[in-house]
């Protein structure tokens, strides 16, 4: 369990998947099963703060000169199962994001633009050796995508509030064929009912996503840095995968009023969220 510290790094939420041994060839499945023998395995946060030490360099690092060969395990009913963090590659991939996130000046000022296509540069190098790379980790900033919730259900909803110095928890873990099988079934809730849009769009790029993986890993929807951003009360009141599959059902039944409904409890929850990202 995360420990709280004097550096809460940023308010990011995540998506990860966690696959068995046997999806990984040798000798990264040798690696893995002597890496997860281990007695001080990091945390997100450690992960969050080694890729930012990277950015308060002179010039700043954006993305790791090496890949990492850390990574996140866990005991799947006996099955060891490991989320590689894969963090230059995903450096990569949110540095190719931040022109849509920042200002141009912002931008120019954390990271200068030299720094930035010189990143594109190795990074075009790089795929062009790896063109079938993908990560097993994914990234929100100030919220959670709707989508992700359409992968879990509110029975494995996970939380523990926490105590004086470790921080909350609220997460959710389920089997890949249950994911997959939700996705399926949102989707022909959504394009009975809806015309194409950014709901569909990200449902069908997860789904992609997740049919990547061994169909026996497990996925998490870690609510990770984003515990500090939501008042307790608000934090053990949140249902949102709840919501999510109360309007998918409702629109599979055609009851649009009750599909609004579930979808306006969930638009105001993360509005509270991201407005305190415009306050700081």
């Amino acid at each position: 369990m995360p420990q709280v510290s004097s550096v809460i790094v940023p308010y990011a939420a995540y998506l990860r998947v966690y696959e068995p041994m046997a999806a990984f060839p040798e000798p990264e499945r040798g690696h893995w099963a002597r890496y997860a023998r281990r007695t001080d395995l990091p945390s997100y946060q450690d992960e969050l703060r080694r890729s930012l030490a990277g950015l308060l360099a002179t010039p700043p690092i954006p993305v790791p000169v090496q890949e990492s060969a850390d990574a996140f395990v866990l005991d799947v009913e006996g099955v060891l199962c490991v989320c590689p963090w894969r963090t230059r590659l995903r450096g990569w991939q949110a540095l190719g994001e931040l022109g849509d996130e920042l200002p141009g000046p912002v931008l120019d000022a954390a990271l200068p633009q030299v720094v930035r296509l010189q990143a594109e540069r190795d990074y075009e190098r790089w795929l062009s050796r790896n063109p079938d790379a993908r990560p097993w980790i994914r990234t929100a900033t100030w919220q959670i995508p709707l989508n992700w919730f359409a992968l879990v259900s509110d029975e494995e909803r996970e939380y523990d509030k926490g105590a004086a110095e470790v921080a909350p928890v609220l997460r959710y873990r389920t089997p890949m064929v249950q994911a997959r099988r939700r996705v399926a079934r949102s989707l022909r809730a959504l394009k009975d009912a809806l015309d194409e849009g950014p709901l569909i769009e990200g449902l069908v790029d997860v789904g992609r996503w997740l049919e990547e993986f061994h169909p026996r890993s497990l996925v998490e929807l870690d609510y990770g840095g984003l515990v500090h951003a939501l008042p307790a009360g608000d934090l053990e009141d949140d249902h949102s995968a709840a919501d999510v599959a109360a309007g998918v059902d409702a629109l599979r039944r055609g009851d649009g009023a009750a599909a609004g409904e579930a979808y306006g409890r969930l638009v105001e929850r993360w509005r509270s969220v991201r407005d305190r990202r415009s306050a700081n």
